[in-house]
C-alpha cells in the first residue's frame, strides 16, 4: 500500500521505500542507553551520527517510557528537550518529539518540531488542540494502561483487533478535528503493556494493521523485552534480534522502523530491498 506523510517541513511518499527513525534519549533513565546523550553537546554529535550513518529522521525523548519508569515533571521535560529541538533545527532531517504532555507539543509546535510522538495516543486532555493547528505529523500509539502498569498484568480478549479498534478510534478523534489523514502514522506499541505473545501476534499483524487503517506503521522493537525473551539476550546484547525485529517488520508492511542502532539497520535494509526488488 502505497502512502504519503507529511512531517512538518518534509512530506514521504512511502512505497517500497522505509523510513529509518533514529532514537535520541536526552534522559538520565533510558533502559538502553541512559544518560549518555543527555548533555546537549553529546546530544548534538549523536544526532549528527545517526544522520550521517543513514538516518531519515531524529526521534527525541525527554522522559523515559520504559516499563515502571516514574512520569517527569513538564519543566524538567522541556529543559531536556527543547534545547535539543532548536540546536538540530538545521541537520536537514525531520525532528521528532516524543511526548504526551500537551504542554510539550505545543512548545516543541512553536519551535518547529516537525513530528509528535505520542505514546498515549493523544487522549491527554487538549493534546489534539496541540497540534490542530499545526503541519507536523502525527505518531498514534498504543498502550494499555500506563507506564508504571503496562507490564504488570497485560490482558486481551484480541489483541490484534482492539489495537486496531483503538487506533482506529484516535484516528477519528484527529480527522474529526480537521487533522488530514496525511499527517498520521499509527504504532501498535510493543512492549506498551503487551506479553511477549501479544507482541509477536502484532508483529505478524503489520500488514493487517495497515490494511485496515489504511495509514503507514511506524515499528518500534529495537532492544526491547520481546527481543530478550527470544534470544536470552540482556539490552546491550540485543543488536543480531533488533535487526530481525525490523526486517520483520518491514517484510510485514512497516513504513518506519524506530531503531537504537541506525548504521547496521540502514545496511541490512539495504541488503534485504536489493533481495526484494521485483
Amino acid at each position: 500500500m502505497r502512502h504519503f506523510l507529511q512531517c512538518g517541513r518534509f512530506g514521504y511518499t512511502l512505497d517500497s521505500d522505509v523510513l529509518v527513525m533514529g532514537i535520541l534519549n536526552v534522559t538520565p533513565d533510558s533502559f538502553s542507553d541512559g544518560g549518555r546523550f543527555q548533555a546537549l553537546e553529546f546530544a548534538i554529535s549523536r544526532a549528527e551520527e545517526m544522520v550521517a550513518d543513514g538516518a531519515d529522521m531524529i526521534d527525541i525523548g525527554g522522559e523515559s517510557t520504559r516499563p515502571g519508569s516514574p512520569a517527569v515533571p513538564l519543566e524538567e521535560e522541556l529543559r531536556r528537550v527543547m534545547p535539543a529541538l532548536y540546536a538540530l533545527r538545521g541537520l536537514g532531517k525531520p525532528l521528532s518529539i516524543d511526548t504526551w504532555k500537551p504542554e510539550v507539543m505545543r512548545e516543541a509546535v512553536i519551535a518547529g518540531a516537525d513530528m509528535i510522538n505520542d505514546i498515549n495516543g493523544f487522549r491527554a486532555p487538549g493534546a489534539i488542540e496541540a497540534v490542530g493547528e499545526s503541519d507536523c505529523g502525527l505518531c498514534v500509539m498504543h498502550m494499555q494502561n500506563t507506564p508504571q502498569t503496562m507490564q504488570q498484568q497485560p490482558e486481551y480478549a484480541d489483541v490484534v483487533g482492539e489495537v486496531i479498534a483503538f487506533l482506529r478510534e484516535r484516528i477519528d478523534a484527529l480527522t474529526d478535528a480537521g487533522i488530514a489523514r496525511k499527517r498520521i502514522c499509527v504504532d501498535p506499541g510493543f512492549g506498551f503493556g503487551k506479553t511477549v505473545e501479544h507482541n509477536f501476534a502484532l508483529l505478524r499483524a503489520t500488514g493487517r494493521i495497515e490494511q485496515e487503517l489504511g495509514l503507514p506503521v511506524l515499528a518500534g522493537l529495537s532492544r526491547k523485552s520481546m527481543i530478550g525473551a527470544v534470544t536470552g539476550r540482556p539490552v546491550e546484547q540485543r543488536l543480531a534480534g533488533s535487526l530481525a525485529g525490523a526486517l520483520a517488520a518491514v517484510a510485514h508492511g512497516a513504513k518506519i522502523v524506530r531503531v537504537h542502532d541506525v548504521p547496521e539497520t540502514v545496511d541490512a535494509l539495504k541488503v534485504w530491498q536489493a533481495a526484494n526488488i521485483h
